[in-house]
């Protein structure tokens, strides 16, 4: 894993936090049947930055989105193998989205909206907690 250590800040960490409601709004606006690609590309996008917010916070940064999960995965043991997996997973398809032009089926999202959904609200909530600290 390539962290850099840094001091922490919560300040940065407040401001993606905000940041992730904007995009949250946006997924909520958003056709579910034509944009679901899209929708998922956003979906991982804030899981992205709420991890960020959580290494910012530790005392970290990294440019790799493959360390956020890793990170994840060895400091938060709150974090089932299962979900894990589902986030490197989305990070692998968001990929293909992004760069590829892939196009996701909406039944992907149907399917998987109540993962998704819970990551980004233990993720939220396990920031916000420390941020409080």
């Amino acid at each position: 894993m390539d962290l850099i250590k840094i001091t922490s800040d919560k300040e940065r960490a407040r401001s993606i936090l905000r940041m992730t409601e904007l995009i949250k709004e946006r997924i909520s606006k958003q056709d579910m049947e034509k944009m679901s690609a899209l929708v998922i590309a956003d979906y991982y996008e804030i899981l992205k930055e709420l991890i960020t917010a959580l290494l910012l916070i530790d005392g970290y940064k990294t440019l790799s989105h493959k360390d956020l999960i890793d990170y994840l995965k060895e400091r938060y043991t709150e974090f089932r193998s299962y979900e894990i997996s589902f986030l490197d997973d989305l990070r692998v398809l968001r990929n293909r989205i992004s760069y590829e032009g892939f196009f996701v089926d909406s039944s992907y999202l149907e399917r998987n909206k109540k993962v998704l959904e819970g990551l980004l609200l233990k993720l939220k909530n396990l920031v916000e907690k420390k941020l409080e600290r």
